[in-house]
């Protein structure tokens, strides 16, 4: 297993006092690393010669669509890359900051939450995800406690039961059948307001209880522990002018052992990367507005049990939809840390594009819903568009509509718009050439191999198409008014 390999050769575990042992100097090299930009440069540079070389008159009906369809997704590209070399500040501050210092969090409280359909499908994955958090938090985090939330009479609640009984920090919640919210809410956002609701009648619904969500197949590692204790105690040395925070949003990444499909694991590879660029530049800013995911994300019990997580019966992407409600009532309160944890990618292609399709049609469904300010969804709804629209921007299908109208002209009506389009392909490069790479980097074999460079670039064109059809699926299932459904995808081990 991934963690397995992190946990015996980067990351020795803490002593009883806390301290990393000075051998452990691969856990601070992985703390430390920071994303390259030599790929997005190099791209640029030899898209934007290539384009300026083959741009030529006269223009047509056509190049006014292609004008807009292929620079419609710049301002997502320029958020990217104002939120890389943000990180990359952020990184180089906190990796000087905490120089000498690993600290012990006993003055807070953490609580991992992890909800569980319980099938026995994916009771392998949340066996290898509780042990690595009780490997890794109990040393870091004393006041520890693992909430694994189940559904009443799920088909691996015996085995459920059994995991937890092994280990001092884990207990079962289970949500009873019966149970239903006040608004009605369904799926994951369900188990989790009831867990709320456990916690407020157990009077832990407060500032120094940080509750840790995580979902059932995403494990730790040391490294983990180690970034998320930094972040917790940050917050009570944080200054007057800015305030502490009340949400912490890590990374998420893909070890290459957890895959057991090589093309879907290739695909993820954009996920780790958009981590470090567009969601770091919304949530380390403060304010989420482009959304959460629902592992790795920290947040106070107060603050939860505030904003709840009863967001009635159509919320299928209620991390999104919490992100929100956060920035509506706490902007500027986010921020972002430099943790990692491990997830699987979709076991097969079919899985991909079921997961994309549930995303699409939670999100269009969100980017509608006009109970949430316009100001607060609008990114939201700009990238939900920007990746419907993004089978127009592909080039198999430029080049389909050219044949079939003839010899179209596929150059711009200005040359100003070229160096958008230059950097819209070096940002896709980018995301795909770093995500490998830090997937890479938290395997058991860091190394990255030649011919899954090879792959992941070359493959590009593909796997946006896999996206797109998700995205065109969710759409069909939001304009039909078809019933909600959060579809759980088989979770490898």
């Amino acid at each position: 297993m991934a963690v397995e390999g992190i946990e015996t050769a980067l990351v020795p575990r803490i002593n009883v006092a806390g301290e990393v042992p000075a051998s452990s100097l691969r856990l601070r090299e992985l703390l430390a690393w920071r994303p390259g930009m030599a790929s997005m440069g190099v791209t640029f540079v030899v898209v934007l010669a290539f384009l300026l070389l083959y741009d030529h008159d006269p223009h047509g009906w056509f190049s006014w669509l292609l004008t807009f369809w292929w620079s419609l997704p710049a301002a997502g590209s320029i958020i990217g890359v104002c939120g890389l070399l943000a990180t990359r500040r952020h990184i180089a501050a906190i990796d000087q900051y905490w120089a000498e210092e690993t600290p012990v969090v006993d003055k807070d409280q953490l609580i991992v939450v992890v909800p569980t359909i319980g099938r026995e499908d994916t009771y392998p994955a949340l066996e290898r995800s509780v042990i690595s958090y009780c490997r890794h938090f109990p040393g870091r985090f004393p006041g520890v406690r693992i909430d694994v939330v189940t559904e009443e009479g799920c088909g691996a609640a015996a085995r459920i039961d059994a995991l937890a009984s092994r280990y001092p920090w884990v207990r079962v919640v289970t949500v009873p059948k019966a149970y239903t919210t006040p608004n009605g809410t369904k799926f994951k956002a369900r188990a989790n307001h009831y867990a709320n609701e456990v916690r407020i009648a157990e009077g832990e619904a407060r500032e120094d209880v940080w509750v840790l969500h995580m979902d059932d197949d995403t494990a730790v590692g040391s490294d983990t522990s180690l970034a998320l204790a930094r972040f917790i105690v940050e917050q009570r040395r944080t200054g007057p002018r800015t305030g502490p925070k009340h949400l912490g949003q890590g990374i998420l990444t893909y070890p290459r052992e957890n895959a057991l499909n090589k093309l879907t694991w290739l695909a993820d590879a954009s996920r780790p990367a958009a981590d470090f660029a567009q969601f770091s530049v919304f949530t380390g800013h403060g304010t989420p507005l482009a959304g959460l995911h629902g592992e790795l994300l920290v947040m106070r019990a107060s603050i939860e049990a505030e904003i709840g997580w009863d967001f009635g019966p159509k919320a299928i992407v209620e991390d999104a939809q919490w992100a929100l409600y956060f920035s509506q009532r706490y902007p500027g309160r986010a921020g972002w840390f430099n943790g990692r944890c491990y997830g699987a990618s979709p076991a097969n292609v079919r899985d991909f594009v079921k997961q994309r399709d549930r995303w699409a049609w939670g999100l269009i469904g969100l980017a509608c819903n006009r109970t949430i300010p316009l100001r607060n969804r609008a990114m939201i709804a700009y990238s939900v568009c920007a990746w419907l629209l993004s089978p127009l921007q592909h080039i198999a299908v430029i080049l389909l509509v050219g044949a079939c109208f003839g010899d179209l002209n596929t150059t711009p009506m200005t040359a100003a718009v070229l160096p958008l389009w230059a950097m819209n392909v070096a940002y896709a490069v980018w995301v795909y050439w770093e995500g490998l790479k830090i997937n890479c980097r938290v395997s058991e074999n860091t190394r990255r191999r030649e011919w899954e460079l090879i792959c992941v670039l070359a493959l590009i064109p593909f796997f946006s198409l896999l996206e797109a059809w998700g995205a065109i699926r969710g759409l069909w299932r939001f304009v039909k008014r078809e019933e909600n459904k959060f579809v759980v995808i088989a979770k490898p081990a």
